[in-house]
């Protein structure tokens, strides 16, 4: 099995530790706006884990309204893209309009057999995230002293 070398050293010191990321992006932000050297510090999360979370039960009507949606968005940009060599402006909206039209249908159709042919292994919609349990902010060890001590004597807190 091949190792590759991490791209961030990870041997730097922490700075700053925070339950969220945007408690670590607001502290480097705050750096950034002290003049801190900033493209020498990283934000590294720990004890990663996956969450996936369940937003509703699926149906094939919900499975087939999800497939509209997307086809109409998809049939659009088809419609668009061949209205750039239609004739006329009338030609075109008529282009747009069906394209929009059919991509609809059959990305419902295709969003209902999709499902049906699933067997209803998945009957659920969900949303997955990777988050960590801390987000360290790191800095090289040349400057490592003067990011915490900056952060501890600006008063910069993460709320």
């Amino acid at each position: 099995m091949t190792h590759y070398p991490p791209t961030v050293p990870v041997d730097r010191p922490v700075v700053g530790s925070y339950q969220t990321y945007e408690g670590a992006q607001r502290a480097v932000d705050f750096l950034s706006d002290s003049r801190f050297p900033v493209e020498r510090t990283a934000i590294i999360g720990s004890d990663l884990r996956m969450v996936e979370t369940v937003l509703g039960r699926l149906t094939r009507g919900r499975a087939a309204l999800a497939g509209a949606g997307s086809g109409a968005w998809f049939g659009l940009l088809i419609g668009l893209l061949l209205s750039l060599f239609a004739a006329g402006n009338h030609h075109a909206l008529v282009l747009m309009l069906s394209g929009l039209l059919y991509g609809a249908v059959f990305g419902a159709l295709f969003g209902f057999v999709g499902h049906a042919l699933s067997g209803g292994r998945r009957d659920f919609s969900s949303r997955s995230q990777i988050v960590a349990a801390r987000y360290d902010v790191v800095a090289d060890s040349e400057v490592a002293e003067d990011a915490k001590n900056m952060l501890i004597k600006l008063g910069w807190r993460e709320g």
